[in-house]
């Protein structure tokens, strides 16, 4: 063998090294992905590909109909939660920025979900949120419905955001539609928490009831939006990339041990007052 294949072999042999090195970093490591409002990535889904909430949800309940006077019922009765642990949740449930949102669904995985130890699992709720969150958007512009604490002068629990809520509709809820989206993607990964998990979920879309920002009609409607997205995310091949290797991870911090970095007991505490 002559020295220049010899050396044609050697560069090859360094390629195929660097390439390999390449791909177990990216691998390991989610490709950066731009924020479109600070604090908040991009979603999976370009706005053409979003399910048209105004298509195919039900208007919201009419005057005098069966449906709103349920909702008023279960109003009156949550507003009795005011002041209370579920309410505390209820609070906690509002916040959707990250890296505090991330621990919403830790205790129902049975695990941590951190940029640190999970960073795919990390990425892909940042990027759901925002394919959930902006789905609802066409219908809420569609109905502009009033939200229960201006139809009903009561307190909300983070009274910071009054004005900030006051510009957008009620129905669908954007957090219900974040929640289950989230709620079913996690049952994806850890099937063996499925009961745990959607059962968060609900409770994640309720908390918005308690808070005095959404009517039960809004808390039905925004599931729906949110199923639609994690069926519509299925065929996107980046989704998908990233739900397996979020998978990965999470089968990596079982091994390890890795347990939820808050207090679990708060919150099932918080939740028998449901």
């Amino acid at each position: 063998m002559n020295s220049r294949l010899l050396k044609i072999l050697s560069i090859l042999i360094a390629l195929a090294v660097i390439t390999g090195c390449a791909v177990s970093e990216r691998q390991m490591n989610p490709v950066a992905v731009p924020e479109i409002y600070p604090g908040y990535l991009a979603g999976y889904l370009q706005p053409e590909m979003l399910p048209d909430s105004s298509a195919f949800i039900p208007p919201p309940p009419n005057e005098n109909s069966a449906a709103l006077a349920l909702d008023k019922e279960d109003n009156l009765k949550n507003l009795a939660l005011n002041g209370t642990p579920r309410w505390t949740l209820a609070a906690k449930d509002a916040e959707l920025k990250f890296p505090k949102a991330a621990e919403t669904f830790s205790c129902a995985l049975n695990a941590p979900i951190t940029e640190q130890d999970t960073p795919y699992l990390y990425i892909l709720l940042r990027r759901t949120l925002m394919d959930a969150g902006l789905s609802t958007y066409s219908a809420k512009q569609m109905y502009e419905r009033p939200r229960p604490f201006i139809v009903n002068g009561e307190p909300i629990c983070t009274p910071e955001k009054v004005e900030h809520l006051k510009e957008s509709g009620s129905y669908p809820s954007g957090h219900t539609a974040i929640g289950w989206a989230w709620a079913l993607i996690l049952a994806e990964i850890a099937p063996e928490h499925v009961n745990e998990i959607i059962t968060r979920g609900r409770v994640f879309g309720e908390s918005r009831k308690i808070c005095n920002v959404h009517w039960h009609s809004d808390i039905v409607a925004g599931r729906l939006v949110g199923a639609s997205v994690v069926a519509r995310l299925h065929a996107d091949p980046t989704f998908i990339a990233d739900l397996e290797a979020a998978k990965a991870e999470l089968a990596s911090v079982r091994e390890k041990g890795l347990k939820p970095t808050h207090d679990c007991q708060v919150e099932v505490e918080a939740l028998t007052q449901n």
